[in-house]
């Protein structure tokens, strides 16, 4: 008897230590709710979004929902938009009474409005994080009992965070993550080496006006790193697996011509060593795709006037998608060519959006030639770059190290007043 009640003790501690220390995480980013594709609305697609995430989350039952910024595309998103996704956090809510949401602000939201409800929210176990708060660096950290600490960092321009704030906000963790807990970090930034397809304005130093960062200036004592802002689902390799953006779950333009989805991690305990088997990623289904033609598959393929409206003209009438039109010989596209397109589209289920038309030539500097660039591409391109190139076409000549701090100086207020 006493050997049986020995027995059943060890086991239940086991279990309960397993159930402790194992914290199953679902992660998200860049809803962009509100987003609006060429003058349609998308509200029907956003809502399936939704509801598809809802699902989810039901059948998993994560410990906690994470959104890793860029709930909407607008600062100051319409009445409707934000009714559709507090009503989305109460579904989810309801749909996993135990667990934990976490929602911080990216560089698309507004920090102040997304705090406006947050003593309501957390009467929900709902935990809307919108901006840095120095004076309180412990309001970053969410502890979920018996699972883990979540720090969870909103978007933030370097220049003003402390120094080292990494550093002190994984510091507090540590002093309080006595039974050695999973640690998640969310952050919504851009980290250098990441894949960046579909942000029509990367480069190698900025994407969608967020400076880009290595890895190694985040404190690594993290046991998953979740990052949002980049819209492919991908990791960022550091040797321990535990670096993703888990992206956008709608694509948001034509060029994101991959699969959209959700992260779902399980972290053992802390300082677990993950593998693919600690991973599930769950497609989001959109019921109106964003096709490019000729090639839906290489949005960076372009092709005659006379292929692609052959092409086009004989799209399936009963097809649901967004349709753009890439075009390499614009000079011989018919005068009422956007005409004929959208009256292609009458009384069809697909909706014709635009032509993408390669009609801007720009010198290639160093070549002595040029090269014919599309309007997003030209977009696409660093503007500092635009600059040079631009400069060898004309053959003006110039101080660059004197230049380019100034140039940098009058784009960054550009950008501050755009924002």
């Amino acid at each position: 008897m006493l050997n049986s009640v020995c027995r059943f003790g060890i086991f239940y501690y086991i279990c309960n230590d397993l159930k402790r220390k194992n914290m199953k995480i679902l992660h998200t980013s860049d809803w962009h709710l509100g987003h609006v594709l060429y003058g349609y609305d998308r509200t029907n697609e956003q809502q399936a979004m939704l509801d598809q995430m809802v699902r989810i989350a039901q059948e998993a039952q994560p410990d906690l929902f994470l959104v890793s910024g860029d709930v909407y595309h607008i600062s100051d998103p319409k009445p409707a938009v934000q009714k559709m996704f507090n009503k989305t956090i109460i579904e989810l809510s309801k749909a996993c009474p135990e667990m934990t949401i976490v929602v911080t602000a990216g560089n698309h939201d507004s920090g102040t409005k997304h705090e406006i409800f947050k003593t309501p929210w957390e009467a929900l176990n709902v935990y809307m994080i919108g901006k840095f708060n120095k004076e309180d660096m412990e309001s970053h950290i969410i502890e979920i009992p018996d699972k883990g600490f979540v720090v969870a960092l909103p978007f933030t321009h370097d220049r003003l965070l402390p120094e080292n704030a990494y550093s002190q906000l994984l510091d507090i963790v540590e002093q309080r993550n006595t039974q050695n807990l999973p640690v998640v970090f969310s952050a919504h930034t851009a980290i250098s080496g990441g894949d960046f397809a579909g942000h029509d304005d990367a480069t190698d130093k900025r994407v969608g006006g967020v400076d880009v960062v290595d890895v190694s200036t985040i404190d690594g004592r993290y046991d998953y790193l979740a990052l949002g802002h980049i819209h492919k689902p991908q990791f960022v390799h550091t040797g321990k697996h535990n670096v993703r953006y888990c992206g956008s779950p709608m694509a948001v333009s034509f060029d994101e011509a991959y699969p959209h989805s959700v992260t779902i991690v399980d972290i053992p305990e802390h300082n677990a060593t993950l593998t693919d088997a600690n991973y599930t990623f769950k497609e989001i289904i959109n019921p109106r795709p964003l096709v490019t033609l000729p090639n839906p598959k290489d949005t960076s393929v372009f092709g005659k006037w006379e292929d692609v409206d052959a092409q086009y003209g004989a799209y399936p009438a009963d097809a649901k998608e967004y349709i753009r039109l890439n075009i390499t010989d614009p000079e011989n596209m018919p005068s009422n060519a956007y005409e004929k397109a959208v009256a292609q589209a009458n009384g069809k289920e697909y909706v014709f959006c635009f032509i993408n038309a390669k009609r801007r030539t720009i010198a290639d500097s160093g070549s002595g030639g040029t090269r014919q660039m599309s309007v997003e591409e030209f977009q696409a391109t660093d503007p500092w770059e635009v600059v040079k190139m631009f400069a060898a076409d004309t053959n003006a000549s110039f101080n660059e190290e004197e230049a380019r701090p100034l140039f940098e100086e009058v784009l960054d207020e550009l950008k501050a007043k755009e924002d």
